[in-house]
This record gives C-alpha cells, structure tokens and sequence, in this order.
C-alpha cells in the first residue's frame, strides 16, 4: 500500500473521486477541474490517497486552519473503497495525515463522524482519537446561480 499527498488532479484521480465520492455520500458532488486544482495548490490542504494494487483505494481531506486561539487541523471526507475495506487502508490514511498535522505545527486535530458509521469511529479511536463532548452546528448556504 502507498500512501501519499496527491499533488496533480491526474485521469487516476479523477477516476477514483467520481468512484469514492458517491461511498462517501449520496449528495457528494464531482469538483470542478477549477476547484480541484486550487484545492491541491493550497499548502494547507493536504488530499491524501491510498493506493492499493495500482488503484486508489480510499483518501482524505486534511485542512490545516491558523486562528488566533492557535494552529488547529481538520480531517474530512474520508473514505475507503468498499472493495478495500478491512485491509487498513483508512487507518494507513488517518496516521498519514496525523503526521501531516503534526509536521505542519497543529496542536489539535479534529474530525467529525456520522453516529452511524460504527466502524468509522473504531478506527478513529484506535488512531488515538476520543469523542469530544460538542455540539456539531451547520448552516447550509444556497448559492443563486
């Protein structure tokens, strides 16, 4: 298994997005070329992807995030082939980018888990990660076109 920051939005990339994403949720669109291009030149954002057997297998957004109360990383959108669940490829993705976070100078990592996703949270706490007492608010936006 290679681990690895994906630096180009290559044909193998776009593959594996248009694979992974609907694994990940069903209201999960493609990005752009556009988008995904700025979001792989931003130094602080980190997707990482897990090769396996010459394809990627799972990946994962890490976003380093600088405010005042001090350097803080959030991992997001992780996701893991089910064809190749059960051979450690999302924990080889969470260590991966708990490296990342910690090279980059974080002092706090932090992710959220739909309550569903049992095994999701095994391996979260497995990587060393506990549940922490917070309430999760969202606003969706609605862009007019």
């Amino acid at each position: 298994m290679k681990i690895y920051r994906v630096t180009d939005a290559t044909p193998q990339l776009i593959e594996a997005l248009a694979r992974l994403l609907p694994q990940l949720s069903s209201s999960a669109t493609m990005p752009s070329e556009e988008h995904l291009k700025n979001l792989l030149s931003n130094s602080n954002i980190h997707l990482v992807a897990a090769e396996c057997e010459g394809v990627i297998a799972g990946m994962l957004t890490l976003a380093i995030v600088d405010i005042p109360t001090g350097r803080k990383a959030w991992i997001e959108d992780v996701v893991t082939d089910d064809s190749f669940r059960g051979r450690g490829v999302g924990r080889a993705l969470v260590e991966k980018a708990i490296a990342a976070a910690e090279e980059a100078g974080a002092r706090k990592i932090y992710l959220t888990s739909n309550p569903s996703r049992k095994a999701a949270h095994a391996l979260y706490a497995k990587c060393g990660f506990e549940q922490y007492d917070t309430g999760v608010f969202r606003l969706n936006i609605s862009h007019k076109e």
